[in-house]
């Protein structure tokens, strides 16, 4: 008898550890059931938690998933990336278009209350926020050797994490897939959909869906980006028409890589004139902050002050402006190591940080309810982090996105055009040079009867759009055009 109950304890416990390891690896197994600060009913099933790309490192990348509010089972999966490097895509989530507006809580480090955002992406689309690559948000590893990594490696990583995740949902796999992604995104974007091409053509299972993909206010190719700030800065009244005919006659159209002291000290009177402008958008107020703050590389100053953000739809206030969660001023895309905001600045920024994320995203009870490892485990959640190392090892973007579109994925590159970090001005200019026939001639487009910014459509299923007084993080911005393009690109329709 006594033996007998021993087997059948021992057939029990087998059991429950099964369970336990099915339930563990299921999808199901990562359902958000309730969000600390939303009293609310979530507006569609939200799924978060790690996938494992690396068993022996244990290297995992972290993902938030939301299900399309419309038609989960045929609207289209996005990709959604954010820069940095070293910038986490809760950035994304928390402030440009996730479902939620986040409402700062009575102290800096009190819970947020979270509203239904009216203009959030998952209204027409799934979008899967990813944390890339580890070290970044709350991605981590058990190897710290991983932290060392660069274009090439993260889009080879974020590739296996979309493998691997596919396995986890197959029931996505026949929506269309989309890549999309701002700022320094602007390399992860095409260099992450050349490697899902790539294993496409190979046979890489899963096979994914893929049609094409998005880049906002992206950086892209040295020279084009480099060449784009003086131009966008004359246009825009900020230097004047002597300055600027002084500097196109020292420099020879070379404006980020002056090659004679005159050139050097031109750009340098550029600088100055633009120094207390919010290089996120040239229009907003400025608060003056005292001191100054100049990067590590290239002894280039970055503006001593920051604007808080102005009107926009979202019923709440909008934060005010962090430093550091964009792509650098007269920054390049060049080889080399690449810094991320933390290690490029001296001394702290007098400015207000991201406080709402970040009391959000290190509340244990948030932590626990969206799946992600307490703060001893994966460290405090960051927006950016100094905790990589980064290299750019991919060169001009350009070649990426000639290879996608010949191949006749859709493709989408859109400017907030008061942007001074990534001006409109770069953009523009690199998708005119692949050279492809014009098939929709530069025009404004609309929203409510209003002008909401311009266009012009090429060949190959390449549209550039500018997004009207919108600055680096269009979303953020232009709630309401945002999500009105987004839509009209997504569903094939004329924007």
């Amino acid at each position: 008898m006594a033996e007998s109950a021993l087997k059948h304890c021992s057939l029990l416990v087998i059991c429950l550890v099964l369970c336990f390891l099915l339930t563990e690896s299921a999808p199901e197994g990562a359902l958000v059931t309730q969000l600390p600060g939303f009293n609310g009913t979530i507006p569609s099933k939200h799924y978060a938690g790690y996938v494992t790309i690396d068993e022996n490192h244990g290297k995992k990348l972290f993902y938030y998933f939301v299900e399309s509010e419309r038609n989960p089972s045929t609207d289209p999966l996005v990709l959604w990336l954010n820069g940095g490097p070293g910038c986490s895509s809760f950035d994304g989530f928390v402030y440009e278009h996730g479902p939620f507006n986040f409402e700062a809580g009575k102290t800096p480090t009190s819970l947020p209350r979270l509203h239904i955002n009216p203009y959030s992406w998952t209204k027409v689309s799934n979008v899967l926020y990813l944390d890339s690559p580890a070290g970044v948000g709350l991605s981590y590893s058990g190897d710290e050797s991983d932290y060392v990594t660069g274009d090439l490696k993260t889009a080879s990583d974020s590739h296996t994490f979309l493998l691997k995740w596919f396995e986890l949902y197959p029931e996505f796999l026949s929506n269309p897939f989309y890549i999309v992604g701002e700022s320094y995104a602007g390399v992860y974007v095409p260099t992450l959909s050349y490697e899902v091409v790539k294993g496409n053509d190979a046979g890489v299972k899963p096979i994914l869906n893929f049609k094409g993909y998005m880049v906002g206010n992206g950086v892209a190719d040295e020279k084009f980006d480099g060449n784009a700030i003086v131009p966008f800065v004359h246009g825009m009244g900020l230097i004047s028409d002597d300055l600027f005919k002084d500097v196109i006659s020292e420099c020879n159209g070379n404006y980020y890589e002056p090659t004679s002291e005159s050139c050097a000290s031109k750009l340098s009177k550029v600088d100055q004139a633009v120094d207390d402008i919010n290089m996120y958008d040239i229009l907003e107020p400025c608060y003056h902050a005292p001191g100054t703050i100049k990067m590590i590389t290239d002894n280039t100053k970055l503006p001593s002050s920051f604007r808080s953000l102005g009107e926009t739809d979202r019923p709440l206030p909008v934060r005010v402006r962090m430093f550091g969660r964009a792509w650098p001023f007269r920054a390049r895309v060049r080889a080399g190591i690449v810094p991320t905001w933390p290690q490029l600045l001296k001394e702290e920024v007098p400015c207000t940080s991201d406080e709402v994320a970040t009391a959000w995203l290190n509340n244990e009870a948030v932590r626990a309810a969206i799946h992600a490892e307490p703060i001893n485990v994966s460290i405090p959640w960051e927006l950016c982090t100094d905790r990589i190392t980064f290299t750019s090892d991919a060169g001009s973007m350009i070649k990426y996105h000639q290879n996608l579109t010949s191949r006749g994925y859709r493709a989408l590159v859109y400017s907030g055009d008061h942007d001074m970090c990534v001006p409109f001005t770069g953009s523009q200019a690199w998708t005119r040079s692949l050279g492809y026939k014009i098939v929709d001639e530069w025009r404004p487009w609309f929203v409510n009867d209003q002008v909401a910014g311009y266009l012009q459509g090429y060949d190959y299923n390449l549209t550039f759009l500018t997004i009207k007084g919108a600055g680096h993080t269009v979303p953020e911005y232009k709630p309401r055009e945002a999500l009105a393009f987004y839509t009209r690109w997504l569903e094939g329709k004329e924007i």
